[in-house]
């Protein structure tokens, strides 16, 4: 106890010279608390990295992760420590969580499953206190060459895959315990392949894939939950349904979708926060069209489209993730064989302006992700085996490279624990 503890005339100590010596202690620690307030976080952030881990990887190329990964992020400095790892070698590229942040559920773009010409969806249970996941089961994504993407209905009712080779969207249940059921519903993608070279693509670009066939890329439902959205690449359209949720089953908005220019490929998409516009990034265009969303009716229109890329770039790229930051400031899209990511500050009518770029350090980055902090950026660089980290500038949506690599076979996603 401290010399400048007064005590009184039997040896207690008063009331006042305690609070006095505790001040005193306590202040030099809480001015250190103060100079560094991330010094004083209460845990480390958790993450999910989700990778290529099949001989049958992506583009024919051999996967070299080993399934899906647990890291620790260090708030402080934003470095990632792996602490272990869930072996699968069904490709588990696209991780989602539950609403309750209790279950994980990973889509294995494989293409087989139990013998069959079909990827799969597996779900796992986490402990929430160190982060280690349990595999609860495996079922059939119903779609050839597996899911590509997959979302959970705001209901917490059921998984909703994108079969991107099979060119199929299905509806999974989500029973109580929250394995996964047999689907309930699968759409197969119909309706006029797009046209082989991009109608808005940048000058000289030979962006030229999946226009041979039906290819769903995403699917995940509006904000509110009345509507499912899903991208179809090669056929130029977002398909918009509305879900069944006793029977599990899609029903055709009015209208059933919204066309984008011939081969300009619609891959990923995001709603902004307040609900009333929507983002439609194009992979072979390498385009972002704005929409004004009408919540009630489940319709779009287009008012913008901008490149995703510099002004005068020329050549062949193509267009992997776009996000909006939590408080719908700026959006961010990922730029492959470009190697960038770019921002793009949102007005006040939601329209986009182009903010500026940042290199990615590794190549073909497939997606990327914000920290729940806000402050660090992630980005999955597939061929380069590494994820790479920046530091979010908040007021002007800048990117600047922390210097940090973390080694990880093709990495495909990440998502963080919170």
């Amino acid at each position: 106890m401290s010399d400048d503890i007064k005590r009184n005339s039997i040896g207690k100590t008063t009331r006042r010279g305690f609070l006095a010596a505790a001040i005193a202690t306590a202040a030099p620690m809480l001015a250190r608390e103060a100079q560094n307030p991330a010094h004083s976080a209460s845990r480390p952030v958790l993450a999910y990295v989700g990778t290529y881990s099949s001989p049958q990887g992506p583009e024919g190329a051999k996967g070299r992760g080993q399934g899906v990964y647990l890291f620790e992020m260090n708030p402080a400095t934003g470095s990632l420590k792996q602490r272990e790892l869930f072996p699968n070698d069904g490709n588990p590229a696209w991780l989602v969580f539950d609403s309750t942040r209790t279950h994980l559920y990973s889509a294995n773009e494989a293409p087989s499953f139990q013998g069959k010409n079909t990827g799969s969806v597996s779900a796992y249970s986490i402990d929430r206190s160190s982060g280690h996941l349990t595999l609860l089961n495996t079922v059939s994504s119903e779609g050839a060459g597996g899911p590509a993407h997959m979302s959970i209905h705001p209901s917490g009712k059921y998984a909703l895959a994108a079969n991107y080779q099979g060119g199929t969207i299905s509806v999974l249940p989500i029973r109580a315990s929250g394995e996964l059921g047999p689907a309930t519903d699968v759409i197969h993608d119909q309706g006029t392949l797009g046209s082989e070279h991009a109608a808005s693509a940048p000058l000289g670009s030979f962006a030229i894939s999946g226009h041979e066939k039906p290819h769903a890329h995403m699917i995940q439902s509006d904000p509110a939950g009345r509507y499912v959205f899903a991208s179809d690449l090669a056929l130029d359209r977002i398909y918009i349904w509305k879900l069944d949720l006793e029977k599990g089953k899609l029903i055709p908005n009015d209208p059933a979708f919204v066309v984008l220019p011939a081969g300009d490929g619609p891959r990923h998409f995001a709603f902004h926060p307040n609900g009333r516009w929507f983002y439609s990034l194009q992979e072979e265009a390498s385009t972002l069209v704005t929409y004004d969303y009408d919540a009630a009716r489940g319709r779009v229109t287009e008012k913008q489209t901008i490149s995703s890329l510099p002004k005068g770039f020329a050549g062949t790229d193509f267009t992997s993730e776009v996000m909006i930051a939590a408080g719908g400031k700026f959006l961010y899209a990922a730029n492959r064989l470009h190697d960038t990511i770019a921002w793009f500050p949102i007005s006040a009518t939601g329209t986009l302006t182009f903010g500026g770029e940042e290199w990615t350090r590794g190549d073909y980055p497939r997606s990327f992700n914000i920290d729940p902090s806000g402050s660090f950026l992630y980005s999955c660089n597939q061929r380069a085996d590494a994820i790479t980290s920046f530091r979010v500038n908040r007021q002007t949506g800048a990117l600047t490279f922390t210097g940090q690599y973390t080694p990880v076979g093709t990495p495909a996603c990440i998502i963080f624990l919170t």
